[in-house]
């Protein structure tokens, strides 16, 4: 049986540098070796709080490598080439999928989380699920293809009209890609909200238009005068917190787009003036979930591979807020007891 060295979870808060056994690539699947590997947020609470499927398990679904080998049947891959993961595995058989909303499909499985993930030195993904990109392209950054996804499936089912004043309402990984994808489509202006200096001055050199610091107490005032006092056509909340959720009705236009991609993490209550704002507005607010469509991973991951090759979509060296080696798999979420602290990507660099 063949060994590798991984970052392997055997309980609530229990995450060791161990050897592990190594995949190997079934029929229509390729082995990645991992050069890159993102905690994600939705990792922490597997790590933290007793949020696993199961145990010993290898999480980890936002990666970056090379293929190593090819399983059986694989014609669309080289050995060698660099590849980012879509972690998803829809069931392809249910109605959501007959769709192509892989998104939203009930019976999926998962890479990094329902199975084993690339928190290690080696991954088995099906080749679909393979995205090839140019290898110019660092693997730090497209370990970030995954986030990157996830921002354009918001901008696209929000319908992002170009022209329109747009609002992005949280400066971390996810909304300095909403960002990005907004001025790629058109945007008149896209301007970001957050609360550190940090992340707003990320965002200018990113090339959003206008920043506001959201812990100002007239920054509400500003950002509608920014507008003419119209509001903002296309708002996306990308940081999942009640208070940027706030934001968002507030800043929204009169038959503004409005777009929930953050996830929350505490209880949302909507008061009666937020509703008002809905209403009155009458804005249209969604959800968005994931980053996939049809054909399969879809062109989510398609045009980040493009954008990501052509420099449009830009990546900068702070995303990063800290590289680890895998040996250090403990101090790296040992970071997330103070998650205030984690200004942007944690990142694992595999050996």
């Amino acid at each position: 049986m063949a060994m590798m060295n991984a970052a392997v979870l055997h309980g609530n808060e229990d995450i060791r540098y161990e050897n592990y056994e190594k995949p190997v690539p079934g029929y229509g699947e390729v082995l990645v070796r991992v050069r890159a590997a993102g905690i994600c947020g939705s990792d922490v609470p597997r790590v933290l709080h007793n949020g696993a499927h199961f145990y010993p398990v290898v999480l980890g679904h936002e990666f970056s490598g090379t293929v190593e080998e090819l399983g059986e049947g694989v014609t669309t891959l080289s050995v060698g080439d660099t590849v980012s993961g879509a972690p998803l595995k829809p069931c392809m058989k249910c109605a959501d999928c007959a769709r192509g909303n892989y998104s939203l499909c009930k019976h999926y499985s998962f890479i990094g989380s329902r199975e084993q993930g690339s928190f290690a030195q080696y991954v088995v993904v099906p080749a679909v699920n393979a995205v090839k990109y140019a290898p110019s392209v660092p693997f730090e950054q497209a370990a970030m293809f995954e986030p990157a996804t996830v921002s354009l499936h918001g901008v696209m089912l929000n319908g992002c009209r170009s022209g329109e004043f747009t609002a992005i309402c949280g400066g971390g990984t996810i909304g300095m890609f909403a960002a990005q994808w907004a001025r790629i489509f058109g945007a008149r202006r896209v301007v970001v909200f957050d609360v550190v200096k940090e992340r707003l001055d990320l965002a200018l050199r990113l090339g959003a238009d206008a920043v506001f610091n959201a812990s100002e107490p007239d920054f509400m005032e500003k950002a509608m005068e920014y507008t003419g006092g119209e509001g903002y056509g296309c708002v996306y909340e990308t940081a999942g917190s009640p208070a940027t959720m706030k934001m968002a009705f507030e800043l929204a236009a009169n038959r503004a787009s409005v777009c929930f991609i953050g996830t929350p993490h505490t209880d949302i209550t909507f008061t009666p003036r937020m509703w008002e704002n809905l209403n009155r507005k009458e804005f249209r607010l969604t959800g968005s979930w994931m980053s996939y469509s049809a054909p399969f991973p879809g062109k989510e991951w398609e045009l980040t591979a493009e954008c990501f090759s052509d420099g449009r979509l830009k990546f900068d060296d702070s995303f990063i807020f800290r590289r680890f080696p895998l040996s250090e798999c403990q101090k790296a979420f040992d970071l997330y007891h103070d998650p205030k602290q984690v200004k942007g990507k944690v990142m694992f660099i595999v050996e």
